[in-house]
């Protein structure tokens, strides 16, 4: 007898996500826009914003651009182990500790992007102004912080492919919330004859006082009216 149920191809999912960031800090799910009829979420998050705000939308989301190596979510459980005279293997494991990392690499090299890439604070970026400085300059401060300053915390929205299937790809998109982002890995700032400047990221996610570090939603885009 021939093998028919072999698996579903619109179940292998490839594709980049769209990563944003939230400028307002911390994120929560009332901060998110509503999903509309036969519009991507990536619209929704991107609504009103244009270059000279450097991308950020009227509801404080702004979109880093291009990226370089996906985006890679870790989920890191650490087990206790119970010994027992009796069992030469564990009797029991126990949840003891959680761990969730988000890293992904920055490939538009702006202030903005290197700002959210160090965990610095907004007020660290500014216009520069001044003799010999024209319109739109920028500058960054390169602050060391004081002692028992709290770390910079900020919500992370990514928006990618739902399905494999191209019939489909178009209403389908996966969503990906992180209420609390802190990035955490040393970030090395280049420039090279041979290679991009480029930022890469480890964020640590964090739980909200609820308990949870974000959500995924599998979304199917109605049909606009």
């Amino acid at each position: 007898m021939a093998y028919t149920h072999r698996g579903t191809s619109a179940n292998i999912i490839v594709g980049a996500a769209t990563l944003f960031t939230y400028e307002n800090g911390l994120l929560a799910d009332t901060d998110l826009p509503a999903y509309e009829n036969g519009k991507s979420f990536r619209e929704s998050l991107q609504a009103g914003a244009d270059a000279e705000t450097n991308w950020v939308s009227t509801d404080g989301f702004r979109n880093v651009g291009y990226t370089m190596n996906g985006l890679e979510l870790q989920f890191q459980p650490d087990f206790g182990e119970v010994q027992v005279d009796q069992v030469l293997d564990v009797a029991k494991l126990y949840k003891q500790g959680m761990q969730v990392n988000l890293n992904t690499a920055f490939a538009e090299s702006t202030l903005e992007n290197l700002l959210f890439a160090i965990a610095g604070s907004s007020t660290d970026l500014s216009d520069a102004i001044g003799a010999g400085l024209g319109t739109g300059s920028k500058e960054l401060e390169l602050s060391s912080g004081d002692i028992g300053e709290c770390p910079v915390e900020r919500g992370l929205v990514a928006v990618g492919p739902g399905t494999g299937d191209c019939e489909l790809g178009s209403s389908i998109e996966r969503v990906y919330v992180a209420y609390r982002a802190l990035s955490i890995d040393n970030v090395t700032v280049s420039a090279k004859r041979d290679e991009p400047t480029m930022f890469e990221v480890s964020f640590r996610l964090l739980p909200n006082d609820a308990g949870s570090y974000g959500k995924i939603v599998d979304r199917v885009i109605p049909a606009g009216s």
